[in-house]
């Protein structure tokens, strides 16, 4: 089994996110995984982050000030492969640092590392082989995003090539500003699983525990990152003991929901 397939066998999964290079990323993504997290994803700082909110937005900047390359974002990856065998690591971020070398460059760099996915934001379904065929080639999922207004007629385009898992974005907006109702959340991730055996975690806007609870009572996994990101912004290099009592609890949350 991949790593994937073992972390969403287990039932509902906890996927936690923080950026690469803010704060101490090493001590903070041990904590996510001390915590119970089941996935991680690294963000990688980018300028112009179009689907992020106000916390992330701030956390590329912090990192980007602090002179994060994409170099440093593959030696913290490999570190934590190194550290952590069986916990999946996604790396999530925008198209330009990802393709600017060459989609092959960036994949067999992914490979080398132990990344196991890759969400990028901005490469449409359409666009698929400007990094797809890499990625896959060096066996790197491509985790799709599905929004509310990905309809039936597109659906079949986002799930093409698409494995690891389904990123559902809930609402048509920003990270960390709002939650969809929960019945939208429950209307859409049924349409999303009876459309395919990919497993669907749901993100943007998730911060508490019992949000977490109530979508993995039907999602199979949980994605939380900008309340995440906000205690590294709060507690700087001495974030990893508040980001290890926050997963503790959403972990809690997720795994004991059903």
């Amino acid at each position: 089994m991949t790593r994937f397939e073992t972390a969403f066998a287990k039932g509902p999964a906890l996927v936690c996110f923080i950026t690469a290079g803010d704060g101490d990323t090493a001590a903070n993504l041990d904590a996510l995984v001390e915590g119970g997290a089941d996935v991680i994803e690294l963000g990688m700082p980018f300028t112009d982050p179009m689907a992020d909110g106000p916390a992330i937005q701030e956390a590329n900047l912090r990192s980007l000030a602090k002179g994060t390359r994409t170099a440093d974002i593959f030696r913290i990856a490999a570190a934590f492969r190194a550290r952590h065998p069986h916990v999946p690591l996604v790396l999530m971020g925008y198209a330009n640092p990802m393709t600017i070398r060459g989609p092959e460059w960036f994949a067999a760099e992914c490979a080398k590392a132990g990344v196991d996915g890759v969400i990028c934001v901005d490469i449409p379904p359409e666009e698929d082989a400007e990094l797809g065929p890499a990625l896959r080639g060096k066996g790197v999922s491509l985790i799709r995003l599905a929004t509310p207004t990905t309809d039936a007629a597109r659906l079949p385009a986002v799930l093409r090539g698409s494995s690891g898992f389904l990123y559902y974005v809930s609402v048509a907006g920003i990270t960390g500003m709002q939650q969809a109702v929960q019945t939208s959340i429950e209307e859409a991730v049924a349409k999303l699983k009876a459309a395919s055996a990919i497993p669907v975690a749901v993100g943007f806007g998730v911060r508490t525990p019992e949000q977490a609870s109530a979508i993995a009572r039907v999602a199979d996994g949980v994605v939380v990152g900008s309340a995440l990101v906000d205690l590294v912004k709060q507690h700087g290099d001495e974030a990893a003991g508040p980001l290890r009592e926050l997963t503790s609890a959403l972990a809690e949350a997720v795994h004991s929901a059903r």
